[in-house]
């Protein structure tokens, strides 16, 4: 009898509930109390700390919730995005990330994967954020062209834009990238008090030069790769940082799928599968290049291809375990924190 009592009084809740809910009044509250709640959560450390963010950890393979390759770099109130693959703008977006205090955007190459989504990047930094300049974009010989096109290319929409919202939240002056290209004679991008910022080469042949960046803030340091086959000078540039972002491709994966595409007639897609094999580093390899450089903890990202479930991680990282044990596979939000003034390395995964 009790348990048909509070059944019937659920019922007659949801009941009341959905007609309530079908009210405008209550529906347009229900959407202010979701609009606040996103509008006053930032996903920022609330403690000065060199920290890292991944908004988009997956290769140019496709996955259905990984974004194209991306890492924020915060380091105390300034951020830097590193790459800016397909859908990683709007990734920190969802996660209230405040692009107005975006520096620059730094590009370890020029491939299609890790450039595809700086046109979004532009316009984030740029409507009604007060930008005093066009967003600086650091990169390798060809940065140049890159960013010319895409200049041309938005520029229509840079002048609709304007005329629709005007000099004060949309001002024509700053719109737009600054492309910087980088000189490895002088590799120091970034050097103040407290921030330097270290640009140098890693190996992607044919792509030249390929760049990764190494991050030092107030005695915390990180280094992220950028794409690379395993490279000494990479080894040489990370040694004893706190954290080092590796990209990883588990070649043990791609060769069942190279088989399954050439019995399936995919001849083309099989060569590429075949190709990329000589230009990235395979999670052991990444183990072993941060045990060399006696790096404090290891992460995984630009991961081809990208795991799909538990199953397909525990497939991707085989091996990995009897090189080391500090490490961590991404996802898009995987967060690293380092806070100054310790040794400690925080990792979360922010929604």
């Amino acid at each position: 009898m009790k348990i048909f009592k509070v059944f019937f009084v659920l019922i007659i809740l949801g009941i009341l509930g959905f007609v309530l809910f079908s009210f405008p009044p209550v529906q347009d509250r229900l959407v202010r109390n979701i609009f606040q709640q996103m509008t006053l959560e930032e996903s920022l450390p609330s403690e000065d700390s060199l920290s890292a963010i991944v908004c988009g950890s997956r290769s140019p393979l496709p996955h259905p919730s990984r974004d194209g390759t991306c890492i924020l770099v915060i380091a105390g109130d300034d951020l830097y995005v590193v790459d800016t693959g397909v859908g990683s703008a709007n990734n920190l977006l969802q996660w209230r990330i405040p692009f107005n205090k975006i520096k620059a955007v730094l590009l370890t190459h020029l491939h299609s994967d890790h450039i595809s989504d700086l046109p979004n990047f532009n316009l984030q930094t740029w409507i009604n954020q007060n930008r005093s300049s066009k967003l600086t974009v650091w990169g390798p010989e060809g940065v140049e062209t890159v960013v010319k096109g895409f200049n041309e290319a938005f520029s229509p929409d840079n002048f609709f834009r304007n005329a629709h919202h005007g000099d004060e939240l949309a001002p024509l002056k700053v719109a737009g990238m600054k492309p910087n290209i980088i000189n490895l004679n002088k590799p120091r991008i970034v050097q103040t008090e407290d921030l330097t910022v270290t640009a140098f080469k890693v190996k992607h042949d044919p792509v030249k030069p390929s760049l990764g960046y190494r991050f030092d803030y107030k005695g915390r340091s990180l280094v992220i790769s950028g794409d690379t086959s395993p490279s000494q000078n990479l080894i040489d540039n990370s040694m004893g940082v706190d954290v080092l972002f590796h990209e990883a491709q588990a070649n043990h994966i791609l060769l069942p799928m190279k088989e399954i595409m050439i019995k399936a007639g995919s001849i083309g897609t099989a060569k590429i599968l075949d190709d990329i094999t000589t230009y990235h580093t395979t999670p052991e390899e990444a183990a072993e290049i941060a045990n060399k450089a006696n790096v404090g903890h290891l992460v995984f990202y630009h991961l081809t291809p990208a795991p799909r479930n538990s199953t397909m991680e525990t497939i991707f990282v085989r091996g990995v375990n009897k090189i080391r044990r500090e490490w961590t596979l991404s996802n898009d939000g995987t967060m690293i924190t380092l806070p100054i003034g310790s040794k400690e390395i925080k990792i979360v995964n922010i929604d």
